[in-house]
């Protein structure tokens, strides 16, 4: 087990979640996440509490359906593993500790200059760093500037469009893909439904909750005097800039 992939950098903060926990620990995650909230029902909402858990999603791989989840910081992590008992659990523990330290330590370092670090090796490491970093940064702007023009002309913008013409307007700026092959990754990253039914290629709700999306809802009269409820899935100016930008980047 890999120690690195116990622990993860969050909003500048050493993190783990609770899928992370039940996979290390070797439970039931319905069970992680029912021990998260009994101890969120017992702990004051003030104060350093309310940041050693943090609610959040995650898509399930097998039905691209979205789930909660728990972030947790040290604290947080901590007062969930005193229930975990079990020589097993006390190695899964320590192991833990050591990620959490790693992970912190990591942080602690990125967040100075290089001229802030006493020891001279990692000083030097850091600048290192910091001048590749540079030359990214310089080479980049020019290659993305052309580009970041057109996605931030789209940020301003109010008005919806269909998938179509968001893959017409990647496909403008460089980025070979069309409607079906647009419609396919949309699913399959899970920002559409991919579950065959009436709910087929609507937005799934994180991706409603991210303001990517709209559904227009229409009426068709048919032939035979009844009406028929239509809806159709518009990406908004939000999501426009968006899957732009997600697709420059990929393309980087």
């Amino acid at each position: 087990m890999k120690t690195s992939s116990l622990v993860i950098m969050k909003n500048e903060q050493a993190v783990t979640s609770s899928l992370q926990v039940a996979e290390t620990f070797e439970k039931n995650h319905r069970h992680v996440l029912r021990d998260v909230e009994n101890l969120l029902e017992g702990m004051p909402k003030t104060g350093h509490t309310q940041h050693m858990f943090v609610k959040g999603t995650y898509v399930n791989e097998q039905n691209s359906q979205e789930y909660p989840m728990y972030y947790m910081n040290r604290d947080g992590f901590t007062l969930l593993a005193m229930g975990f008992t079990g020589s097993k659990a006390l190695g899964f523990k320590l192991k833990y500790i050591e990620a959490f330290n790693s992970m912190e330590k990591t942080i602690a370092t990125q967040a100075k200059d290089s001229y802030m670090i006493d020891d001279p090796v990692e000083r030097a490491e850091r600048w290192i760093e910091e001048q590749r970093k540079t030359r990214e940064l310089e080479e980049e702007n020019t290659i993305m500037q052309p580009k970041a023009i057109f996605a931030d002309a789209v940020a301003v913008s109010h008005t919806t469009i269909l998938v179509g013409e968001l893959a017409k307007l990647l496909k403008q700026n460089g980025i070979d893909i069309g409607q079906r092959r647009l419609f396919t990754w949309l699913r399959e990253k899970g920002y559409l439904i991919k579950r065959k039914g009436t709910d087929w290629n609507m937005p799934t709700q994180r991706s409603m909750e991210m303001e990517l999306f709209e559904i227009k809802e229409g009426s068709f009269a048919h032939s035979d005097g009844h009406t028929s409820i239509t809806k159709t899935v518009k990406v908004t100016g939000k999501g426009q800039q968006y899957f732009i930008n997600k697709f420059l980047n990929l393309g980087r």
